[in-house]
């Protein structure tokens, strides 16, 4: 797997703050079984490289009311770009995805009702370049992106 050269305590870091970044640098470096001063040397290390782009909650949307989660795959006729950062602009997107094949990019979604979805498809339409969009309606959330823990060490690291 290409990427970033980490050094075995940089992937444990990693990986433990993937899995659980609550607590303090004491607690995640008696974890890691290194002096806390390493850990916070290290993890900011890893900001400014930016492997580590940040620290947030994972929230359940749908039960904090965003009970309409669709993708909306979008064809684009005009510059990509400038309609993804449109698109990213728009308060219910959650996130943008740049694809291959039928279509150009992947909106994720997440409204209160169908009344909300309409008006934000709406919106993805009216942005100049866009052609047309097809909708994949969320039903279930079954693994969470936000829960991928990526898997750097190799057996017996």
């Amino acid at each position: 797997m290409a990427g970033e050269k980490l050094d075995e305590l940089d992937k444990r870091i990693v990986e433990e703050l993937c899995s659980s970044s609550q607590g303090s640098f004491r607690h995640i470096a008696k974890r890691l079984g290194v002096h806390p001063t390493t850990l916070i040397q290290r993890v900011k290390n890893l900001e400014s490289r930016g492997l580590i782009k940040g620290y947030r909650a994972v929230v359940d949307y749908m039960k904090l009311g965003y009970e309409f989660m669709a993708m909306v795959h979008i064809y684009v006729e005009g510059d990509i770009l400038e309609i993804q950062k449109k698109v990213m602009s728009i308060e219910q997107v959650i996130s943008v995805f740049d694809v291959t094949g039928e279509y150009d990019s992947i909106a994720w979604v997440a409204c209160g009702d169908r009344e909300e979805f309409s008006e934000v498809v709406k919106s993805i339409l009216s942005i100049e370049g866009v052609k047309k969009t097809n909708t994949s309606v969320v039903l279930n959330i079954v693994k969470d992106p936000m829960l991928f823990i990526p898997h750097l060490l190799e057996e017996g690291e």
